[in-house]
């Protein structure tokens, strides 16, 4: 069911568009450097566009991965500065939420898009599991 699932969220709704543009931004906040700890959990929401039904987002605590104090000084200090990209996200991911909603057959999708709100409003320190 999983695997119907997936190819449904790929081919009537592009869901593997979703996938390369949330992959390409958070390449581009990697090249930057100063945004990678965002870059990198946009990459990880990439890979969990590209097979959302099965798979979830969760923090790398949650997950068993630790890390340095540095690491976790900085990203609390990137995420601040993340903060007007990701309203202008947020604001784009909800309307593409409330446009699957209104029909039927996208509800699915509108929950796929539902799980990825806690990662687009805060992408520093998530994996995909």
């Amino acid at each position: 069911m999983k695997i119907l699932a997936n190819i449904i969220w790929h081919f009537p709704y592009f869901g593997f568009l979703n996938a390369i543009i949330t992959f390409l931004i958070g390449g581009v906040f990697v090249l930057t450097v100063v945004g990678a700890p965002i870059g990198l959990g946009l990459i990880q929401l990439s890979k969990l566009y590209l097979a959302p039904f099965g798979h979830y987002m969760v923090d790398k605590k949650q997950a068993g991965i630790n890390d340095n104090l540095a690491w976790s000084s900085f990203s609390f200090v990137i995420r601040i500065l993340y903060f007007p990209i990701g309203c202008l996200l947020l604001a784009f991911t909800i309307a593409q939420m409330i446009g699957c909603v209104i029909t039927v057959v996208g509800f699915p999708v509108a929950v796929v898009v539902f799980k990825s709100l806690g990662t687009i409003w805060n992408p520093v320190n998530k994996v995909c599991v």
